[in-house]
């Protein structure tokens, strides 16, 4: 029997760093995926920075990860986008990496009568811009929402995210948003379209069971939580769907990789 030949999508806050730091053995294992030819993607639900911005962030911490092997719901929004309506317009709530992804798909920015409302992470909401996103969806524009996260984690704790927000101008509009980020197996899917992968041969690691394990499955991906973020065992027992696998960290899989469901 063929041995399968794995790639990767792994998830980057609580897997292979925790609040700006590495977490301890990501650079073995990142290290080891490219000594075994292993093609692989860091995926991200924050929509805020680029890839090149991600690259210089994760520099920091002592991971070296370039700039294609990056892939935020920002890229995905703007791809998405790019694919319903070619060369459309948007009125925008967020920041360089949002704003970055869509003028490179060909999209024109501007508050009159755009095709599109799109709202993303940012750390300066603001009233007069939620504002305006309400009147233009009234008006016919579609919403669209990077993600779904509720909430961002902080040094000083838990911030309001793109979810909260998409709440508020749901319950003032009337209209949901369709959220493009994980777990909506379309950010799966077009990461494993940019990696040249498909879901069989591929692994899904992360630290949510409501976001990375959820779009692994619904995408047909095995799955691994890691214990080392947001999920712990017993909460992740309480959900009616499982990991493939379940393990402390990520440094549990150094050694590992080239089969890393072999116990």
């Amino acid at each position: 029997m063929t041995e399968t030949a794995w790639r990767y999508l792994t998830d980057m806050d609580g897997v292979l760093v925790h609040e700006e730091h590495l977490v301890p053995g990501a650079d073995e294992f990142l290290g080891e995926l490219r000594a075994n030819g292993c093609p692989f993607l860091v995926l991200t639900n924050n929509s805020i920075y680029t890839p090149r911005d991600l690259r210089a962030r994760l520099q920091v911490t002592g991971l070296d990860v370039p700039e294609d092997a990056i892939w935020t719901s920002a890229l995905a929004t703007a791809k998405f986008l790019s694919w319903q309506r070619p060369d459309g317009s948007a009125f925008v709530i967020g920041e360089a990496g949002l704003t970055t992804a869509l003028h490179e798909a060909g999209y024109v920015l501007t508050e009159r009568d755009p095709d599109y409302v799109v709202l993303g992470e940012t750390r300066t909401y603001s009233f007069s811009a939620i504002t305006k996103a309400i009147r233009l969806i009234n008006a016919g524009a579609r919403f669209i929402a990077t993600n779904p996260d509720p909430t961002a984690p902080s040094r000083d704790g838990v911030l309001p995210a793109t979810g909260s927000v998409a709440a508020l101008i749901e319950r003032a509009t009337g209209k949901q948003p369709y959220y493009v980020g994980k777990p909506n197996p379309l950010m799966m899917r077009s990461a494993l379209h940019a990696l040249g992968a498909h879901s069989g041969d591929t692994v899904m690691i992360g630290d949510r069971m409501d976001t990375d394990v959820h779009a692994g499955i619904e995408s047909g991906m095995r799955t691994i939580l890691v214990l080392s973020g947001i999920a712990a065992r017993d909460t992740a027992e309480r959900y009616p769907f499982r990991p493939t696998k379940v393990i402390d960290s990520i440094a549990d899989l150094v050694g590992s990789t080239k089969d890393p469901f072999q116990n």
